[in-house]
């Protein structure tokens, strides 16, 4: 027998159509996903799959056209406090400083403490980041490495059931995306949120998750497979690199999408990590 934490979050056989000058266009077929509480979930798949769409449905920005989406009991059907989103683009308001920006979210949501604990509050989640040296600051005038820091900082803030990161270190330099990587898998461990995570990144994906939602191609996208990634943490990419059962998870995500690609259905269903090692062992 499951339990709530378990299933935190349920999608349930959703659909999504887009329809236009009475030309429908169906994005998501039947898509089922469950999220136990405090796993780390990466969505990945080509352009046009309906990554963003299925986010923004469990963000509440989006309806579906059919199913249900279900959070802690209960049921997605408008944005909330429960779940924080942070874009690509980090979001922020460019005359407020970055002590403001957060405060934004903060003043908002966190109307049960007062004016002293919503400052030390802000404080913080700032100094989580690694951002408390820059309060007095306009986005203008730190780096976007530091921009996307104060995004996760003001998510964090809301003290969000689930954390949405729709492809959140794509604009960065490989060495700050490497380092806001391991800052978030830090976080994560510290706060044991629930995360969902949209990504093109196959070894970002492996490295940061618990389970990768591969998805079909569009239109009438799905869940094609769902691989569990039993690596220990904390992680580490430097030992990682050399080790088999990482390269073994990252093959099969570039197994999928290359399937996908070349428009070949897939040979065979993912089996347990535990049995695809053994297999590739002998």
């Amino acid at each position: 027998m499951t339990t709530a934490n378990e299933r935190y979050l349920q999608v349930q056989h959703v659909n999504k159509v887009f329809t236009r000058d009475n030309v429908s266009n169906q994005v998501l077929a039947d898509v089922n996903l469950t999220v136990k509480r405090g796993e780390y979930i990466s969505i990945i798949g080509h352009s046009g799959c309906g990554k963003s769409t299925l986010l923004n449905i469990v963000a509440g920005l989006s309806t579906a056209t059919d199913g249900y989406v279900i959070l802690d009991g209960k049921e997605v059907n408008e944005p909330g406090p429960d779940r924080s989103l942070v874009f690509q683009n980090h979001s922020l308001l460019p005359w407020l400083t970055v002590y403001e920006n957060v405060a934004l979210a903060v003043n908002k949501v966190c109307k049960h403490k007062n004016k002293k604990e919503r400052h030390e509050w802000i404080l913080h989640n700032l100094n989580l980041v690694g951002m408390s040296h820059a309060i007095e600051r306009r986005p203008g005038e730190i780096s976007g490495g530091m921009k996307q820091r104060v995004g996760i900082a003001r998510a964090l803030a809301m003290e969000p059931k689930l954390l949405l990161l729709d492809e959140p270190f794509g604009a960065l330099d490989a060495l700050t995306r490497a380092h806001l990587q391991d800052e978030v898998m830090r976080i994560q461990a510290e706060l044991n949120n629930t995360v969902l995570m949209i990504t093109h990144d196959v070894d970002e994906a492996v490295l940061l998750s618990d389970k990768i939602v591969m998805m079909t191609n569009g239109p009438k996208a799905t869940i094609g497979e769902i691989l569990e990634i039993d690596l220990p943490r904390p992680r580490s990419r430097i030992e990682l690199a050399n080790d088999p059962q990482y390269n073994h998870y990252r093959g099969e995500v570039l197994r999928f999408l290359y399937e996908k690609q070349q428009k070949v259905k897939p040979i065979a269903s993912v089996k347990t990590a535990e049995s695809k090692a053994a297999v590739a062992a002998g």
